[in-house]
C-alpha cells in the first residue's frame, strides 16, 4: 500500500490537517468497496473483556441449563452475519487496555493505552460519535459500568487520561450527545464531586431529562435527549440484581438499549448507538465465575433487542464485538466436566456479593454454611480455614484492577475450580483475536480477519459517511 496515498486518505476521514509520524495499521476508507446498500443506523455493541472462552461457556450453560443457544451464537447457525477475528492490540502493547482498544474502534487509529484518541505526539482524531453527530445523526451509548468509562468515551472525546471521568461528564454535554445511559453519579452529583460542580444542572440546563432508575427509564419522554445515571459507579452484576430485591429497580443493559432504540430511530437522519456489557471484563477481572456468564448473557439479551429491531429495519447495520481478551477462563477436562460445569447453576450471588458479606468474626461453620447456602459447594476445613484468613489478616490482601475492597478472589475461584472444572490464565487483559459479527448493510465490507481500527473505516463506508 502506498504510504502517501494512506496518509491523505486517511487525514481525510479524520478531519486533520497535518499528521505527525503515527504507527499506522488501519485501512482507509477509500480502500474499502462500496457497500451494497447504505446503512442509516449503526449500533455497535461490544462484550468488554470477552475471551472466546467466555462465549463458549455462556452459550454451553445456556443450552445446559436453560435449553436454548445464545442470540449470538444463533447468529453463526442461522448464517445471518459475516464473520471475522480481530486483531486488538494497541499502538503500545499486543495486549490493549479498553480506552486504547475503544479508540481503535472510535478514532480509527491505534493509541497508546490509557489515553482516548490521543495520538503519541499529541495528534487528536476525531471520534466517530462526533463524525456521524455531524453529519446530522443522533448518537447514544448505553453500559453497565459508569457511563464514562473508557469504552464508552472511546467513540465519544479525545482526553489524555481514561481516568478524567469528570471533564469527560462535562465533554458529552457539550458536544451535546442525545442518549447517555450507565452508572457514574460520582461524576454528575455535586454532593460527590470534589469540585462540587453540579453537572446533571449542566444536562438540564441544556434541555436533557435525568433518569434515575428503571421506572424512570419506563417513563421516558420521547423527544428529549436522555441521561440516564442509575448507580454509583457501576451497575450491579445480572445475576445480583436478580436475586437481590433492592436491586431490581436499576435496568437491564437489554432495557436501556431498547429505550436509546426507540428515543432515537425516529430521525430522518438515523442513529448510531453503542452497547457496552461493561461488567463482563469486570468479572474476568475477579475470575468470577457467575458474574461473568450471567453479564455475558445479558448482553446476549441485549443482542435480542438490538436484531429485533435490525431485522425489523432492514436499514441498520449492527456490529457485535469485544475489544480485547480478559483472563481467557474455559472448561477443563474431566470424566465429571459437564456435571461440574453445570453446577454453576446453584450459584445465586457474585463472588464479589458472597465474598463482601464474609466478616473476621465468622467461625469454621459459618463460613462453610455461608458458603454452601449460595454456592452450594461443600467446603473442606482447610479450605475454610484459608478463606478465613484472608480477613483475620493472616493472608496479605489481594490487589486488583476492580479489586477495591481486596476481597480474596483468586482464593475463592481456585477453590471453585475443583467444584466447577473452569479454569483461569489469569486476572488481566490477554491479546488473543476475538469474535467480530456483522449484520445488515454492510456485512459484505468485513473481511475475514481485519484490525481493531478496521471497523472505524467500515462504519464510515457503510453510513457513507
Amino acid at each position: 500500500m502506498d504510504r502517501r496515498q494512506f496518509l491523505k486518505g486517511s487525514a481525510l476521514v479524520s478531519g486533520l490537517l497535518t499528521l505527525k509520524p503515527v504507527d499506522f495499521f488501519a485501512n482507509s476508507v477509500n480502500e474499502i468497496p462500496e457497500p451494497k446498500k447504505k446503512a442509516k443506523n449503526i449500533i455497535f455493541m461490544i462484550s468488554d473483556g470477552m475471551s472466546s472462552g467466555t462465549l463458549a461457556m455462556a452459550d454451553l450453560y445456556s443450552k445446559n441449563i436453560l435449553g436454548k443457544n445464545t442470540n449470538w451464537m444463533s447468529l453463526y447457525h442461522e448464517n445471518k452475519v459475516s464473520r471475522a477475528l480481530m486483531d486488538t492490540a494497541s499502538a503500545s502493547s499486543i495486549v490493549t487496555d479498553s480506552a486504547a482498544a475503544s479508540s481503535s474502534f472510535g478514532g480509527g487509529f491505534r493509541v497508546k493505552n490509557g489515553v482516548l484518541n490521543i495520538g503519541s505526539n499529541g495528534e487528536k482524531y476525531v471520534p466517530a460519535w462526533q463524525k456521524f453527530k455531524n453529519s446530522g445523526k443522533k448518537t447514544g451509548c448505553v453500559t453497565t459500568v459508569t457511563i464514562t468509562h473508557a469504552t464508552p468515551a472511546g467513540f465519544c472525546v479525545n482526553s489524555d487520561s481514561r481516568n478524567a471521568e469528570n471533564e469527560i461528564a462535562e465533554m458529552y454535554v457539550e458536544i451535546g450527545f442525545d442518549v447517555m445511559m450507565g452508572g457514574g453519579d460520582e461524576f454528575f452529583n455535586p454532593l460527590k464531586r470534589e469540585d462540587k460542580k453540579d453537572v446533571y444542572g449542566l444536562y438540564k440546563q441544556k434541555g436533557y431529562q435525568i433518569l434515575k432508575n428503571r421506572t424512570d427509564l419506563k417513563n421516558t419522554e420521547k423527544g428529549k435527549k436522555v441521561l440516564g445515571v442509575f448507580n454509583s459507579g457501576a451497575l450491579p452484576y445480572a445475576i445480583d440484581r436478580t436475586h437481590i430485591a433492592e436491586l431490581q429497580n436499576t435496568p437491564s443493559l437489554a432495557e436501556m438499549a431498547q429505550t436509546a432504540i426507540d428515543q432515537m430511530k425516529d430521525h430522518r437522519e438515523g442513529f448510531v448507538l453503542q452497547v457496552e456489557g461493561g461488567k463482563v471484563d469486570w468479572a474476568a477481572h475477579a475470575n468470577d465465575i457467575a458474574a461473568l456468564i450471567h453479564d455475558q448473557l445479558a448482553f446476549d439479551e441485549a443482542i435480542k433487542t438490538v436484531m429485533d429491531f435490525a431485522e425489523k429495519d432492514q436499514n441498520t447495520l449492527v456490529i457485535i464485538t469485544t475489544d480485547h481478551g480478559n483472563a481467557n477462563p474455559g472448561t477443563i477436562y474431566g470424566p465429571d466436566a459437564t456435571k461440574n460445569f453445570n453446577s454453576i447453576s446453584n450459584y445465586q450471588y457474585t463472588n464479589e456479593y458472597i465474598l463482601n458479606a464474609i466478616r473476621p468474626d465468622f467461625n469454621l461453620q459459618k463460613m462453610k454454611d455461608w458458603i454452601y447456602e449460595t454456592n452450594k459447594i461443600s467446603l473442606a476445613d482447610d479450605e475454610a480455614r484459608h478463606l478465613l484468613s484472608f480477613y483475620s489478616g493472616l493472608e496479605k490482601q489481594e490487589t486488583g484492577i476492580y479489586n477495591y475492597k481486596k476481597l480474596p478472589f483468586k482464593a475463592y475461584s481456585d477453590i471453585q475450580k475443583k467444584h466447577n472444572y473452569v479454569g483461569w490464565i489469569s486476572m488481566d487483559h490477554s491479546g488473543d483475536y476475538v469474535e467480530v459479527a456483522v449484520y445488515g448493510p454492510g456485512k459484505e465490507l468485513l473481511p475475514a480477519f481485519i484490525k481493531n481500527t478496521d471497523l472505524h473505516y467500515l462504519m464510515l463506508k457503510a453510513a457513507q459517511v
